[in-house]
């Protein structure tokens, strides 16, 4: 039997894909600037477990870390940064390990994503992966389109595996049929209402809500009546409130405050959102965005995970091309 391991279970490693020459902020002259939040959160993950950075050159940012300790430089070829959703899924099977290598089309077509489809190939011909087994399948689904409670209950939208860019457009019970089929899924938890302005994903969970545990789903909130988010997240808030746990309880929600609106300089709103997180072995990694509303989610995450340390990763950076903290790394079991 498959289940798709839950983030917080016990890690092998986490894989980072580098910034370079050929990804956007290239192509908009902040190539060095865009390291910044890649090598914070490469040095936090290391601190206690292993940490695997795709490069196109690692001679060209070796020399940016004050420790390599527990960091393993890969020099391929990929196109963008989002690893998230082009990086195997890591599976257990019959108590074996099992990578799945899902179809990437670059969020319904919007990226080009060839060479990102043969990144996990790649990996696993080199021995990455040790002997786990690695299955390819002609299936689109990004890593960052669901969320596992390790039990075989999967959290996604519609609007994002429904889409006709994803698949051809499926329906939910046909897409309910394979995710049973390649990852385990015993139980779908469908959120119709998936809305983040500036997030080109169409509705990917990981910007909006995410098991912290088994029972337990951290969101994003909006409280402001004003803001254009409001009505969409608020009919999301009642859908969490109805979905019910394996054994018929309700789930324990946590809200997580809306992040106040960040803009870039042509006055296009940003998805900044803080369920882009990222649980690791010893650490919470959480992303911050310079605005005030840090300070309420840095002390609500200490209390969710009073076993980890806590620490902020500055994302204004990255949201300026459309992810975040969680979007930017996948955790590896084999």
């Amino acid at each position: 039997m498959r289940r798709l391991r839950a983030e917080w279970e016990r890690q092998k490693a986490v894989m980072l894909a580098f910034p370079h020459e050929g990804t956007d902020w290239a192509k908009r002259g902040e190539l060095h600037k865009a390291y910044a939040p890649f090598v914070r959160m490469a040095q936090a993950i290391a601190y206690s477990q292993a940490v695997y950075i795709l490069c196109r050159r690692k001679e060209e940012i070796e020399e940016l870390f004050c420790s390599r300790r527990n960091i393993t430089f890969i020099e391929l070829e990929y196109n963008d940064t989002w690893i998230r959703d082009y990086g195997v899924l890591s599976l257990e099977e019959d108590g074996e390990a099992l990578l799945m290598d899902f179809r990437f089309d670059g969020w319904g077509g919007k990226y080009e994503a060839e060479a990102d489809n043969r990144v996990n190939s790649i990996l696993h011909g080199r021995g990455y992966f040790a002997t786990a087994t690695m299955q390819s399948v002609d299936f689109v689904l990004e890593g960052g389109s669901i969320e596992s409670d390790g039990r075989g209950t999967i959290l996604t939208t519609s609007s994002c595996l429904c889409n006709p860019n994803r698949n051809g457009g499926l329906s939910k019970e046909e897409v309910e049929e394979r995710l049973s089929r390649y990852i385990g899924a015993k139980r779908i938890l469908w959120l119709d209402h998936a809305y983040l302005e500036g997030d080109d994903t169409d509705g990917h969970i990981d910007m909006l809500a995410r098991f912290v545990d088994e029972e337990t789903i951290a969101y994003v909130s909006c409280e402001d009546r004003d803001d254009p988010h409001y009505e969409e997240l608020s009919s999301m808030e009642a859908q969490l409130r109805s979905m019910r746990r394996e054994d018929g309880e309700a789930y324990r929600l946590i809200p997580l405050p809306m992040c106040e609106a960040v803009y870039d300089e042509e006055g296009r709103r940003l998805p900044a959102s803080y369920a882009n997180f990222l649980i690791c072995n010893e650490a919470l990694l959480y992303p911050s965005y310079g605005v005030p509303s840090d300070k309420e989610a840095d002390a609500l995450f200490r209390r969710i995970f009073p076993a980890r340390e806590i620490i902020p990763i500055p994302c204004r950076k990255l949201i300026e091309e459309g992810g975040s903290l969680h979007c930017s790394s996948m955790q590896l079991w084999y």
